[in-house]
């Protein structure tokens, strides 16, 4: 079995005329060692008496597989549980981020030894809660030097240096790694100078000691003197050579860290990830392809850097495609490779296959932690499936502050403020404080439902109340929802009394209330200002457009087109994708390639006869081209939501809803337009626009009209 000879080991153990528990423990082991999980599970049950290491062997095997619920059972199943049982216990949730679960199991132990206490420390250390591993240590006077190194890293890790240099002054008896975390805490806060000091007063200093100063002065721009310091070791390692690449890196500087690469006598599969993660960083995802295709290992970390590459980039096909290959080759899903997935699903709204990854990655064990629980819950509401949001939120066993504010940010896109704020409202009765971003979601939330009054009172009242201070974002929310409200003047007036200037933001903001209140004067106004802050802001041009159009001003439409041909603006054709069986199906304004366009056309004008009689009236005095009201209908009848939408009808199943995604904002008359087709075709369609989500059902929209 340590030899990975398991068909060798299975015909040795048929063909023994007696066993003990120790020859069926010995198999259980191999099964765990050699990664056959399935075969320990059933292997397990056949075992005549396990004893407390046969128990304690699996359990540790589906701890490190990520069952975690499978593991909680066999352990409540134990008829004799000792140290082993409950430091596995410990170590398998805190290494999934579960601090509360792994407190649990501590504070159940009857007997802890220096494994339980330096386990529930790292767990703390490992996520960040600073203050509860400082309390935990202050609770016991047993501790060694680990543990001392590992609660100053943590300050420094929390960039609390002052605290870890007192831990540091205190320390009964510091060795290399005591010197080393001070090194490089310093240089990671940017006090080279004290860096070097330490470095230079350290009685004791190991490769890692030259390795910080070399990394803290590439961290801190100062690459001549972290050459110096490289030159001058007197013994490098891998890790020496990847810092200073790693510097190179930092600056873009990829022929020099490609040189160096080249010449290392000791490369790692860190080395090849610093280099593919540097390709990936500059853009050159052709580099970064070839240097990944080049390594002769690759490691959970490697394929992750290629999916965030792809994901970035926007290349969402060939992330997809990517990590299809990455489950082909058996290579383990670590949560950044879920969260990059799960992020490219979000961004072109393929919900099944993001329900797929669902079910991966809960099997995985990782469904229920903050990193990627919190990427499952932005999935869904860009998916624009509320309920499995809801569900994936009241399954994490651990929340931190961004689950909070995913929910709370997803309730107010879709408009539906009420169950933002009682997400809010939630929230406060729990120990986690809303931050800026939170206020932005309540405020966002307040504005696409019109709840003015609330708003108002939640910005007036935040920093008393939480101590959030109002920044650029909370104004932008506040112009946004007054000017919603047709409340221009306050809107105008909350601008003048900021305490700093007003950026395009703000100003499309009262550019487009300016547009659903038809007041051309202050949208030209505001206009202007976008202009001048962002001349090549394509949209503002095309939304002034709409505003003169809605008034007849054709000479001003006209002097609109002028200018952004006379600047170089090009106007962001728009498109539109629906997911249809895990295919992923894209439509341009009067789309002519779509191998099914002449269905689509056809349901299109027997759907548009059928409207008419129930009352549709086309929004022609949209149209930016002074042309017969014949001619406007029929441009704005094959706009590439509709045939997006169209499309949907056609092929998804009668009771399941049709989700499109489009780029831009939503048009006037496709809003209408949808209102009538929910109704006559009996569907739910959820349509994401570039602002926020409309839900049409029965004939009416989620927005109430008022987006």
């Amino acid at each position: 079995m340590r030899a990975g000879r398991v068909p060798d080991a299975e015909r040795l153990f048929a063909a023994m005329s007696r066993r003990s528990t120790s020859t069926y423990n010995a198999m259980l082991g191999g099964y765990a060692a050699n990664g056959r999980l399935t075969l320990a599970l059933s292997f397990f049950r056949s075992i005549p008496r396990p004893d407390s290491f046969s128990y304690n062997t699996l359990l540790h095997a589906l701890g490190v597989s990520s069952s975690l619920a499978d593991a909680r059972a066999l352990f409540d199943e134990m008829p004799v549980k000792d140290s082993v049982s409950y430091n596995v216990m410990i170590s398998s949730h805190a290494n999934h981020g579960l601090v509360s679960l792994a407190r649990h199991y501590f504070d159940l132990a009857p007997e802890k030894d220096a494994v339980s206490w330096n386990g529930m420390l790292a767990a703390y250390i490992r996520n960040g809660r600073i203050q509860e591993a400082r309390d935990l240590f202050d609770s016991r006077t047993e501790w060694d030097a680990i543990s001392w190194n590992a609660l100053m890293a943590g300050y420094v890790q929390c960039s609390q240096i002052e605290e870890a240099q007192k831990m540091f002054n205190r320390m009964p008896q510091r060795d290399v790694v005591s010197w080393n975390t001070m090194v490089s805490g310093h240089a990671r806060r940017g006090d080279m100078a004290e860096a070097r000091r330490l470095f230079d007063v350290a009685p004791i200093r190991d490769v890692f000691t030259w390795t910080a100063v070399v990394s803290g002065y590439a961290q801190n721009g100062m690459l001549e003197e972290a050459k110096r310091v490289f030159d001058a070791m007197p013994e490098k390692n891998a890790v020496s050579w990847n810092a200073m690449m790693a510097a190179y890196v930092q600056r873009r500087m990829m022929e020099e860290a490609k040189e160096l690469f080249d010449a290392m006598p000791c490369r790692n599969v860190a080395s090849w990830n610093t280099m593919l993660t540097g390709y990936a960083q500059a853009g050159m995802l052709d580099e970064a392809r070839a240097i990944f295709d080049m390594m002769p290992q690759k490691d959970a970390v490697s394929w992750a850097a290629m999916l965030a590459a792809y994901s970035q980039g926007g290349f969402s096909e060939e992330t997809l495609q990517l990590f299809k290959e990455m489950g082909r080759c058996g290579e383990w899903v670590n949560r950044s490779a879920f969260a990059c997935v799960l992020s490219t699903c979000a961004d072109i709204a393929a919900l099944e296959c993001g329900m797929q990854l669902h079910s991966r990655l809960i099997k995985a064990g990782y469904g229920v932690g903050c990193f990627v629980g919190n990427a499952l819950l932005a999935m869904y509401f860009k998916c624009g499936n509320m309920e499995e949001a809801h569900s994936a939120f009241e399954e994490m066993e651990e929340r931190d502050i961004v689950s909070w504010n995913t929910m709370i940010a997803g309730y107010a896109r879709h408009g539906f403020g009420k169950e933002a704020l009682e997400v809010f409202d939630t929230m406060r009765k729990t120990s986690t404080k809303p931050d800026d971003i939170t206020l932005v979601g309540v405020l966002a939330a307040c504005s696409h439902s019109g709840l003015v009054e609330k708003g108002i009172s939640y910005f007036y009242s935040m920093h008393r109340d939480f101590g959030v201070t109002a920044k650029p974002e909370h104004y932008t929310c506040m112009i946004d929802l007054l000017g919603r409200a047709g409340r221009l003047d306050e809107a105008v007036n909350l601008m003048k009394d900021m305490p700093f200037e007003p950026d395009s933001t703000m100003w499309g903001a009262l550019l487009g209330a300016s547009r659903i209140h038809r007041n051309s004067e202050l949208g030209r106004n505001a206009a202007e200002k976008i202009f001048e802050l962002e001349p090549e802001n394509a949209g503002m041009y095309v939304l002034l457009s709409n505003i003169y159009a809605s008034s007849g001003k054709w000479r001003d439409v006209d002097k609109m087109r002028l200018m952004m041909h006379e600047r170089g603006v090009k106007k962001v054709p728009g498109f539109s994708w629906i997911e249809v069986q895990n295919k992923v199906h894209t439509f341009s304004v009067g789309d002519s390639v779509h191998p099914e366009r002449e269905d689509i056309y056809g349901f299109l004008e027997d759907l548009d006869i059928r409207m008419k009689k129930a009352g549709y009236v086309s929004a022609t005095d949209m149209v930016l081209h002074d042309v017969e009201e014949e001619e406007k209908e029929h441009m704005l009848k094959y706009h590439s939501e509709k045939l997006a939408v169209a499309y949907g009808i056609l092929k998804i199943p009668p009771g399941r809803p049709i989700r499109v995604i489009k780029n831009l904002r939503v048009c006037r008359d496709c809003h209408t337009a949808f209102k009538y087709i929910s109704a006559i075709e009996g569907r739910l369609i959820i349509l994401r626009d570039s602002n926020r989500f409309h839900h049409f059902r029965d004939g009416s929209c989620s927005c109430g009209d008022y987006w």
